[in-house]
């Protein structure tokens, strides 16, 4: 039986676009930290700690500091495992203690919440920071918990049955944000 759905792309942020988004969110984060030296960016997998090393990157053009940079995976502290089925999970590098910290956690795609609730309670294993910010490129809505990013690059109202894909260069082979739908 031959698999008869069809994906429809569509682009939603361009490279370029892409690039002044990445800008904008590393000037806010700048404008809301009081101390650059207290940052501390944790990517959540996959796609969100890709992201969190490319604003890091941006932060330190910005700023000519090294910017705390690493990940933490919330997979043992989700609710929906058994809806959402499980993956490869990936180890946590904190770069330093996030005591006391302010700390951005970082996604591509903020959905139902699931997964940043799930990051928050992870992050309380590591230790209290000072303050925790969410950042994400694309806020897409359907949110089943009360959650809310700080910094969002675009909102973009979605159908469930379509999906949001960020594209990173250095993973991808090309950048950008795409919306994509499945067609029977």
């Amino acid at each position: 039986m031959s698999d008869t759905r069809v994906k429809q792309r569509v682009e939603i942020l361009s490279e370029s676009e892409l690039c002044r988004t990445l800008a904008r969110l590393a000037s806010q984060v700048l404008e809301s930290v009081p101390n650059i030296d207290d940052l501390v960016l944790l990517g959540i997998p996959t796609r969100g700690v890709h992201l969190s090393r490319v604003l890091s990157k941006e932060l330190e053009q910005l700023t000519g500091n090294s910017i705390a940079q690493g990940s933490l995976d919330p997979t043992f502290h989700r609710d929906d495992l058994v809806r959402i089925g499980t993956r490869m999970v990936q180890a946590t590098d904190l770069p330093t203690t996030v005591e006391g910290r302010q700390v951005v956690l970082v996604d591509d795609v903020i959905f139902t919440g699931r997964t940043i609730r799930a990051a928050l309670e992870a992050l309380q294993a590591w230790g209290r920071p000072q303050r925790v910010f969410l950042l994400v490129m694309v806020d897409r809505g359907h949110r089943e918990v009360p959650i809310q990013p700080d910094f969002c690059g675009r909102k973009v109202p979605t159908k469930r049955t379509e999906n949001i894909e960020l594209r990173l260069r250095e993973v991808d082979g090309e950048e950008g944000v795409f919306l994509e739908e499945i067609k029977s």
